[in-house]
């Protein structure tokens, strides 16, 4: 650790005139160059002219800049660095003006630890300046050049370098950049590493970064189906992971900025340009996939708890033009006996689209109670759309409140005006407390009028029909009434007379360079104190998704559901996401798997996209295919526009028979899913995840995006492409067994290729060895579903002599705001299983088995997979004692398949699959469960 002796200190005027000394000589009018063909490198960086140990163990330092130019505008001339291991894994470098306070992500709303202040004396540099240091943390390494100044992050463990901003004269990057609105920064990669993240994004090539592909981060309401560019979401972090000598390492870089950025990856280096704030780097250790996003969520918030309905299966129309319409959806989908747990409102149920109102005369109140009633008495929710416009209306109450209680963003001293669907809207200020509280009040008295479930938050990038400053036209109807709603009719003018409506670096917003307020809040509006929304854009999805969340909280202390459009780093604490506005074709059900797989690396796992597409209208054939793969999504959700003909599952008979099959399926592994939730919620763990998380040594699914996992080990594959009634599947090595048809295996020894019979209602989902799957019988609605008796699916090595299984359950009150044990509403199980010279033991181990036990849950069947084909099971006893004749116990021996495997000396596998059926045990209480497989030695 650098401790050096602190140095006499030099007062700040005095360290002025040192700079401009420095400088005078050579500064750079480069006010001439083209701003859309700048130069490649701008300016020579900064010196390190000090550093020293802050009293929290951390280091300060201090930069002046080397030769001042102006391009994009003059460089701040004074920089501070504070770099601190804040945790074993995690090591943050944050760098800004040491002279004043510039924006940054508000520490109320991802709390953190605060940089130490700026400081007014600085320490003066040393006659020999040392041009390598080291700061040393547990895993991670900071060293830093001083001049001109660079840093790099090096792993402990081996030396490697993550991070390395020194720029020589061959890369196409320079060195430091730091303007009022300009910063730049670049690190070296090497060519074999495979990156994941920087989104959000609909990335054409896969889930892993693609060199030369355009990443910008501004959220922006343009179509999902518009590829490489700026979507709902920003979060400017990157997974990293490299294969070193068969070694799998992986690591993961935060840059804390809400500003609007490009960020240039060119496969051996990555570049910053970020319009504001601060460069504030996290670097988390990794080494495993896992590992890296445990860490990311510890920082940035875990991933909210989900009520267990919320994985039930969801439908949704813009279109349901009255409360009849409704009732009918959810009749059919009973008759078609299809699972549905939520039924959703876009704005159809409002009066005039407005905010927090209910329709009279389509969706009378009285009737929309009673059907609420009834939906409730079986289990099923409700859920409606808010979008945050407010609309301006003198007869409208949620607007009166608003204006009382001062909570919109302002422009020029006055509310923001703006058009989003209810006509001329303001835009509630979610960075002011009083809008949080006044938010909350709002939720609490639509709830009263309405007892919805759950809270839809859209349009909350935020999307603005027009640009600019309007004002409501005189004499005109403002909407028309008809036409596209979102047709600008409020009369407006651009604003381009501050430098934050047109900044001088030119971000490629909405993959066109569009001005950054175009068709959002003006980029000089106002927030709470004083806040621009130049530097706050990016938030305000994730700050009305707190105030959401807050609100919901407050009504009745249930778990909170919220669905949001736009998120940023750490909306995963608070809310699910689904992936915006899709196209009904083949192209976006492939995107959609990249998507969902890239938010669980963000911590938000709870994630889906628009089942069969948003608009137009999917052929038949795309929406049986889609429901196989959106049956598996964390967030499973039917919804289509309101120009769109009707989509619902039951539409078709042949979809209906795909979605009974698939969604069959989902039902029965709910409480897998709920346990991968709750997972989730406590170590950040992805609930859909990349196959490289489970197989980091095998290079071959790094970039593999059409196929994903659900945790660690159930694999699903399915067909993606028009026409097929096959799918060619990659199978990392080891035993796979078919989840519909179990006594079908795949084995390898170094991966392999499969093709798979994928008729039209069929989807390949395979369980990995080693594992123990928690399923029940499945339903047709998750509050019945969850009652009905387990049974344990145990998966071992195909025919090896010894092995062993893992797996867990977690059950809870999913009512409970909280997801925890040892409140008394939670029970926790663990499963383990064995095979030892012939002998199979499988058991459990409970945690908190009160609550289970109350609930009357109980596993009746355990199927075990992969035995030894030369055997036949024997000698079966349950919990000590063997299993007579009179009992109720039955056990089945059944021959498997095995469809691929690598003979070994010319013998192939031989399998059998033991099924184990009338059990009683109860999930609350520990068992165990041992036979003799009688193997010939």
């Amino acid at each position: 650790m650098v401790s050096p002796t602190p140095p006499p200190l030099l007062t700040l005027s005095s360290l002025l005139l040192l700079v401009l000394l420095l400088c005078s000589s050579s500064v750079v009018n480069s006010s001439s160059k083209s701003k859309s063909n700048p130069p490649t490198k701008i300016g020579q960086g900064y010196r390190l002219i000090s550093i020293e140990e802050s009293p929290d163990g951390g280091l300060v330092g201090h930069l002046i800049v080397i030769k001042n130019n102006n391009v994009y505008g003059p460089d701040i001339p004074h920089l501070q660095l504070f770099v601190k291991h804040e945790t074993q894994d995690r090591l943050r470098v944050h760098i800004t003006d040491a002279q004043k306070q510039r924006w940054e992500v508000p520490y109320s709303l991802l709390p953190r630890e605060q940089p130490p202040p700026l400081k007014q004396t600085i320490g003066r540099s040393r006659k020999s300046p040392i041009t390598v240091s080291e700061y040393s943390g547990s895993e991670l390494i900071f060293s830093y050049t001083s001049d001109p100044f660079g840093f790099a992050v090096k792993r402990k463990s081996n030396g490697q370098t993550l991070f390395n901003s020194s720029s020589d004269k061959s890369d196409p990057f320079g060195n430091l950049v730091f303007k009022d609105q300009y910063l730049e920064i670049s690190t070296k990669l090497p060519e074999d590493a495979s990156l994941y993240g920087l989104g959000e994004n609909t990335q054409p090539h896969g889930i892993k970064l693609y060199p030369n592909d355009p990443y910008t981060l501004y959220t922006t309401d343009i179509s999902a189906i518009n590829l490489n560019a700026d979507l709902y979401g920003s979060h400017p972090m990157y997974m990293d992971l490299r294969n070193v000598g068969g070694r799998p390492y992986a690591h993961s870089v935060l840059l804390l900025n809400s500003n609007g950025m490009d960020v240039f990856y060119r496969g051996t280096s990555l570049t910053y340009k970020v319009i504001g704030g601060v460069f504030d780097f996290y670097f988390f250790a990794g080494p495993t996939p896992l590992g890296v996003v445990d860490q990311y969520t510890s920082f940035i918030g875990r991933p909210a708890p989900m009520p267990y309905w919320s994985f039930g299966f969801h439908q949704c129309r813009w279109g349901y033009h009255n409360l009849s319409v409704v009732e009918d959806v959810v009749e059919n989908y009973q008759k078609a006996k299809i699972p549905l747990d939520v039924i959703w409102n876009d704005d159809d149920h409002t009066d005039g689209k407005k905010d927090f109102t209910l329709n009279p005369k389509n969706y009378p109140r009285p009737k929309l109670l009673a059907f609420l009633d009834k939906i409730h008495s079986i289990g099923m929710k409700y859920v409606v759309i808010i979008d945050p416009g407010i609309a301006v209306n003198s007869s409208y109450g949620v607007y009166q409140r608003g204006i009382a209680d001062d909570v919109f963003i302002k422009y020029e001293g006055e509310p923001y005006l703006a058009q989003v669907w209810p006509g001329a809207v303001n835009f509630p200020d979610f960075l002011n407390p009083k809008t949080v509280s006044w938010w909350g009040d709002e939720i609490r008295r639509f709830h009263e009028l309405v007892p919805v479930d759950g809270l839809w938050i859209d349009m909350n990038e935020a999307s603005n029909f027009c640009s600019g400053k309007c004002k409501i036209p005189k004499g005109k109807q403002c909407p028309t009434g008809t036409g596209p709603g979102w047709v600008c009719c409020l009369d407006c003018k651009n604003i381009t007379k501050t430098r934050w409506d047109d900044p001088p670096y030119k971000i490629n917003a909405s993959g066109l360079q569009a001005p950054v307020g175009f068709k959002t809040i003006a980029t000089s509006a106002v927030h709470y104190n004083g806040v621009l929304e130049y530097d706050a854009h990016s938030l305000y999805g994730f700050s009305q998704s707190i105030a959401t969340h807050k609100g919901l909280q407050g009504l009745e202390g249930k778990r909170p559901f919220i669905l949001s459009r736009s998120t940023y780093v750490g909306s995963g604490h608070y809310a699910a996401h689904w992936t915006g506005d899709n196209q009904g074709n083949w192209e976006n059900l492939r995107y959609s798997i990249s998507t969902m797989l890239n938010f669980g690396i963000f911590g938000v796992p709870m994630v889906g996209s628009d089942i069969c597409g948003f608009y137009p209208q999917p052929t038949e054939e795309l929406c049986n295919r889609w429901i196989e793969v959106g049956a598996f999504y964390p967030f499973s959700r039917d919804h289509a526009n309101y120009y769109s003909p009707r989509q619902e599952l039951y539409q078709w008979e042949s979809v209906a028979e795909s979605a009974r099959n698939a969604l069959g399926m989902r039902y029965k592994l709910l409480p897998y899913l709920y346990t991968l939730n709750y997972e989730a919620h406590i170590s950040g763990a992805p609930i859909a995840r990349p196959l490289f998380f489970s197989f980091p040594t095998y290079t071959e699914v790094y970039g593999l995006s059409t196929q994903f996992l659900l945790g660690s080990s159930l694999m699903v594959s399915p067909v993606l492409e028009q026409g097929k009634s096959e799918v060619t599947a990659l199978f990392p090595p080891g035993s796979w067994y078919s989840l519909f048809d179990m006594t079908q295996t795949i084995t390898s020894k170094g991966g392999i290729n499969v093709t798979l019979d994928a008729p039209l209602h069929v989807v390949n989902v395979h369980l990995y060895q080693n594992t123990i799957l928690p399923m029940q019988q499945g339903g047709m609605i998750s509050k019945e579903a969850r009652k009905t008796p387990f049974s344990l699916i145990v998966t071992f090595p195909a025919g090896v002599p010894d092995g062993e299984a893992k797996g867990n359950l977690f059950i809870d009150d999913d009512e409970l705001p909280e997801m925890k044990l040892g409140n008394g509403y939670s029970t926790y199980i663990d499963f383990y299983a064995t095979i030892n010279k012939g002998t199979v033991k499988v058991w459990s181990e409970v945690q908190e088995g009160k609550f289970a036990l109350a609930q009357g849950l109980y596993i009746e069947k355990v199927t075990v997979l992969g035995l030894d084909g030369s055997g036949q099971a024997s000698a079966l006893e349950v919990d000590g004692k063997p299993v007579t004749g009179a009992s109720n116990i039955e056990l089945s021996t059944t021959k498997q398949n095995v469809l691929e495997e690598q003979e070994d000396g010319g013998n192939k596998v031989k399998t059998l699959m033991v099924e184990i059926k009338g059990l009683s045990f109860a999930v609350g209480k520990n068992f165990a469960i041992t036979w003799n497989m009688g193997i010939k030695s």
